[in-house]
């Protein structure tokens, strides 16, 4: 059985942006006065996103990611911004005539491989991020983990059904992160843009799911919000439903029947980790929404799933 997925479309909350010009100006009024109560709620508040999926590959959708970003930061929110870059580092790999390889949802990273994650994430899609949001008003700077070694990781094995140890390559679990330079660049009104490349104690660079950057980002920053974008309308159950709130015991339970499984793993692992640390809530959205990080942060009409300790 198939089950196809229609993207919300609650017209006049997608007015935020550039989305509607039909509307009368006493409709938009309306729309931005519905808004008032969450710029109150949030204001000041650290909102870590992670950014992914088509949003980062499609023109349009790029280009309302980025103007939704600096809103919320015009409006007094602190966005934080944790990107991937799967589908561009497997390009890159394609033309080099090398195949991606995953292990539980893991990039299988040898040192070839490394340095195309380092050319791609700490490179072009990093700067190209900043360049949107930079053009629509905000004050962006790009970072990875190996600046200031802010991100200090360790080497990551992982298990096999046998429990013997897995050795992917260059592939880094996070030690620890430094909020120093992201304070100080929320500070000064600028929007960090964080590539997921963390650095060992040797100066090694380590390629790490850009998910459990986002997730340990947000509970260092004690952030009110982590949003997790993706190309799926949110955590769906076997017979393709939507489950809109998630508790830690249900996310065990989808774990041990195989609901969640694959580039999934690491999502919620982290989403999870995140709520039990203290972030008010892990929002994991369908990023194929146009504006869906409005939809989120400033209505009622949320549009993924929501991921709570209890």
């Amino acid at each position: 059985m198939q089950f196809f997925y229609e993207p919300p479309k609650p017209d006049r909350l997608l007015a935020f942006g550039h989305a509607m010009t039909t509307i009368t100006p006493q409709e938009k009024a309306e729309i931005l006065s519905e808004a008032l109560p969450y710029i109150q709620r949030f204001f000041d508040k650290t909102i870590v996103i992670k950014y992914g999926g088509n949003a980062m590959t499609e023109p349009e959708l790029k280009e309302g990611f980025a103007s939704d970003v600096v809103l919320l930061k015009l409006v007094g929110m602190n966005p934080v911004v944790v990107h991937g870059g799967g589908p561009q580092i497997n390009e890159l790999l394609d033309r080099i005539g090398k195949k991606g390889e995953f292990i539980q949802g893991m990039r299988v990273t040898d040192a070839e491989t490394m340095d195309v994650v380092e050319m791609v994430l700490g490179g072009h899609v990093n700067k190209e991020i900043v360049s949107l949001i930079n053009k629509h008003g905000g004050k962006a700077v790009g970072l990875t983990g190996q600046d200031g070694h802010f991100i200090k990781a360790r080497k990551m094995y992982l298990k096999d059904s046998s429990d013997e140890l897995l050795d992917i390559g260059q592939v880094g679990e996070i030690e620890s992160i430094d909020p120093t330079i992201v304070a100080h660049l929320d500070a000064g009104d600028f929007i960090p843009v964080i590539a997921p490349i963390g650095v060992d104690r040797n100066g090694e660079s380590y390629n790490i799911n850009a998910d459990l950057v986002a997730g340990k980002l947000a509970e260092v920053l004690h952030a009110e919000k982590l949003i997790m974008m993706t190309n799926t309308p949110g955590v769906l159950d076997k017979e393709g439903n939507l489950l809109t709130k998630l508790s830690a015991k249900r996310i065990d339970e989808l774990f041990a029947d195989g609901t969640i499984s694959g580039g999934m793993l690491p999502k919620i692992s982290s989403a999870l980790d995140a709520a039990k640390s203290g972030v008010n809530a892990v929002h994991i959205i369908d990023g194929r929404v146009k504006h869906a990080l409005l939809l989120e942060v400033l209505t009622e009409q949320g549009v993924g799933t929501m991921i709570r300790a209890k």
